[in-house]
Parts: structure tokens; C-alpha cells; sequence
């Protein structure tokens, strides 16, 4: 399993989860025992590069995506790519991680998109 956090720096579990999903500086990704084993920069179409967010994850083997939050077309495209989505209000990716770790995070769903990308 691999989990994939959305960041804007490249300082590990200390790192702070980004506030925008598709428009953060980097992704964290960590395997299931909440060990960091890749930084990559975001290079989607968001940022002047080519692809959506999701399909960069997706190319990086992520399964399980942990954010804030993120718009409808993000959430319905990780799902058609079968990355599994959990959103959560915390600063870093170490708590993130422990709180989804612990069932603690909640599975996110069209209600949870954020406010400026609801139709």
C-alpha cells in the first residue's frame, strides 16, 4: 500500500499538509507503517506540467490519498482510479497519517468537496 499526502515542501512527516490538493508544491508518499518513502514534485497541469493531480499519483502507485480537501472532478477521478480518498483538518503529515492509521479520519464523499468547487 502506498499513501500519498499533498505538501508544499520536502521535510518528511514534519511537513505541513497542503490547503489546495492539486495546487500543493509536492506529495508525500508513505507506506503503511507511515514511513516516508518518496517526495516528488508536482508537476501536473496545475502547476505548468502535463496530466490531472490524481493520474500523477495514480503513476506513482498510490492507493490511499489523505488531504484537507478537494473538488468534485479530483474526487471522481481518484475514485475511477481506485485511490481511495480520507479527509481531515491537521497541520502535519505525521498526524494525517495517525489519524487515518487509527480509523480516526473520515472517508470523503461529494459533501466533503471543497466550498469554492461545489456546483
Amino acid at each position: 500500500m502506498k499513501i500519498v499526502i499533498p505538501t508544499n515542501d520536502k521535510k518528511g512527516l514534519e511537513d505541513k499538509v497542503a490547503e489546495h490538493f492539486g495546487r500543493c508544491l509536492t506529495y508525500t508518499f508513505l507506506n503503511e507503517k507511515g514511513e516516508v518513502i518518496e517526495i516528488i514534485d508536482n508537476i501536473s497541469e496545475h502547476m505548468g506540467g502535463i496530466g490531472l493531480p490524481p493520474e500523477l499519483m495514480k503513476k506513482h502507485e498510490a492507493n490511499v490519498l489523505l488531504c484537507k480537501g478537494l473538488g468534485p472532478r479530483a474526487l471522481n477521478l481518484c475514485k475511477e482510479l481506485g485511490i481511495e480518498i480520507y479527509v481531515c483538518q491537521t497541520e502535519t503529515v505525521k498526524e494525517i497519517f495517525e489519524m487515518w492509521k487509527n480509523n480516526k479520519i473520515k472517508k470523503a464523499d461529494l459533501k466533503d468537496v471543497c466550498e469554492e468547487h461545489k456546483i
